[in-house]
């Protein structure tokens, strides 16, 4: 078989509608953890959002609200790794790259689930500083490993990808040097580097589907 007749084999194969619903899917997760983290820094008492981290809100009575919204953004995560895993743009980079967000997708349920939170917990092995050097070490290396293959789709997706890398290899390791009255601001702008890679590959499906379908 030819490049072309693959090529034209490859398209027919694809589900325009699977990656469309897994892209939206992926953003409503998003939302939700936004939302949720919203809704939290209001009823949570006494919290200060320049202070406290995610991690505080999701400990105490409350702790509810932003399990919610952490285990649908591992929803998101895990819609994004089956639409790249379904539109496969080749190479082992890319798989590579998949594997990763599918593995963040595990690690943030286990962070939401397991309730450790760094909150003095010590039953058991803690393994909540683990699961978050492991979540960082990922999302340096996904975006810059997936940039490749969103080459293909359109420049604009594969130059994202690279800053997004870029940006969080920067910022990420700044935040264990942070005094604690600002680390929980510091966090959230971490989340937003997080939302927009998934924001430019659900991007990129879409735009990947219109075209195939």
């Amino acid at each position: 078989m030819n490049n072309v007749d693959f090529d034209r084999t490859w398209r027919s194969q694809l589900q325009p509608d699977l990656a469309r619903y897994l892209s939206y899917a992926a953003i409503a997760g998003c939302i939700i953890f936004a939302t949720s983290i919203l809704v939290a820094d209001f009823v949570v008492p006494d919290h200060d959002w320049l202070a406290d981290t995610i991690s505080n809100l999701g400990a105490g009575r409350y702790e509810f609200i932003v399990d919610i919204g952490i285990c649908a953004f591992a929803g998101s995560l895990l819609a994004t790794a089956l639409c790249a895993a379904h539109i496969h743009l080749g190479g082992p980079r890319w798989s590579v790259g998949l594997i990763g967000v599918g593995l963040m997708a595990l690690i943030v349920f286990l962070i939401g689930t397991r309730n450790e939170y760094g909150d003095n917990d010590n039953e058991g092995v803690v393994i909540h500083v683990y699961l978050v050097y492991a979540l960082g070490v990922i999302m340096t290396a996904s975006p810059w490993l997936m940039s490749g293959g969103a080459y293909q789709v359109g420049r604009v997706y594969g130059h994202s990808l690279v800053a997004v890398s870029i940006i969080w290899t920067i910022s990420a390791p700044f935040f264990f040097f942070l005094p604690t009255g600002i680390d929980g601001i510091y966090e959230r702008y971490l989340g937003l580097i997080a939302f927009a890679f998934l924001g430019v590959l659900a991007g990129m499906n879409t735009s990947l589907a219109r075209k195939i379908a």
